[in-house]
């Protein structure tokens, strides 16, 4: 925790580099402080951190889901568009095209990504404040002895490889709500896929489920204290996209982008960045196919 007395001490505690720093030393750490003043266990304090944390964070993961509807409501005008350009040497027309129908309805297709960006750096400021948090050391709750070492509520005496001797409960609670997010995830974007685009992105979105596990052996060694907070961030998130799911007309959705385009229609042609970089790039390509028959 901060002191008054002599600010070189915080220097003893890593609270990550640089930006990460920042966040955990003018954020976190004064709602961490606040939270433990109270007097509350340091497993609720944790909780009530995550909570925090997911309400201020909840604009950005409300717009990251307004921004997938959008585009899932408009996909039966892209699978239409999409059928003008069977070809594929057709890819980067159809490609402009979708872009400048996105334009002409307010559809950001990366609208998604900067909320994302956003959450994740207090994503991993937490990963370096929550280990070397002091004050959890020592600290139980619920089957963790420690909320600063792992929870090894099933142990063995072989040593298995990546594995241990250990398993962590906690970080089996988080692996879980990751893989169901991942999930979750997949869904929005084969839901927002044109055309041949689902079979060409389906390995890919498989290959999505390796970063879950791949965290489960990471993490099993690690913190049980940050695992907890993982899983109820996790947790959050699931119940908060299934709120947004069910409090969501799609139908209203799509009569207010039918409502943008009815407006703007008659507006000069709305041609977005990437878009002209597409069409710069379906130049060039012409140019390169109009010297090669020379």
């Amino acid at each position: 925790s901060k002191t008054n007395e002599d600010p070189e001490l915080e220097e003893l505690v890593y609270l990550g580099w640089s930006f990460f720093r920042f966040i955990n030393r003018w954020s976190i750490l004064y709602i961490f402080d606040w939270l433990k003043a109270m007097g509350l266990p340091m497993g609720i304090v944790l909780l009530l951190l995550t909570v925090i944390i997911k309400i201020l964070v909840y604009p950005t993961q409300k717009k990251r889901y307004l921004s997938s509807a959008k585009m899932r409501v408009l996909k039966p005008k892209l699978d239409e568009l999409a059928k003008q350009y069977p070809n594929p040497d057709q890819a980067m027309q159809k490609q402009q095209a979708q872009m400048q129908l996105y334009s002409q309805y307010g559809v950001s297709p990366m609208g998604g990504c900067l909320p994302m960006l956003i959450q994740m750096p207090i994503w991993l400021a937490l990963f370096n404040f929550i280990p070397n948090a002091i004050d959890l050391r020592g600290e139980s709750f619920l089957w963790a002895d420690d909320l600063s070492a792992y929870d090894d509520v099933i142990r063995w005496n072989a040593d298995v490889w990546l594995i241990g001797d250990h398993l962590s409960l906690f970080c089996l609670l988080f692996t879980i709500t990751n893989m169901i997010n991942t999930w979750i995830s997949m869904r929005q974007q084969q839901n927002q896929m044109v055309g041949d685009q689902a079979q060409q992105m389906k390995m890919m979105q498989y290959m999505m489920f390796l970063m879950p596990l791949m965290f489960f052996f990471w993490f099993n060694g690690y913190s049980s204290g940050l695992s907890y907070y993982y899983f109820v961030s996790g947790l959050i998130s699931i119940i908060t996209m299934w709120y947004l799911r069910w409090t969501t007309d799609e139908k209203k959705l799509l009569a207010s982008l039918e409502a943008y385009h009815e407006q703007h229609k008659n507006d000069p042609k709305k041609v977005s960045n990437l878009a002209s970089r597409l069409e710069a790039l379906q130049k060039m390509q012409q140019e390169q196919q109009a010297n090669r028959r020379k």
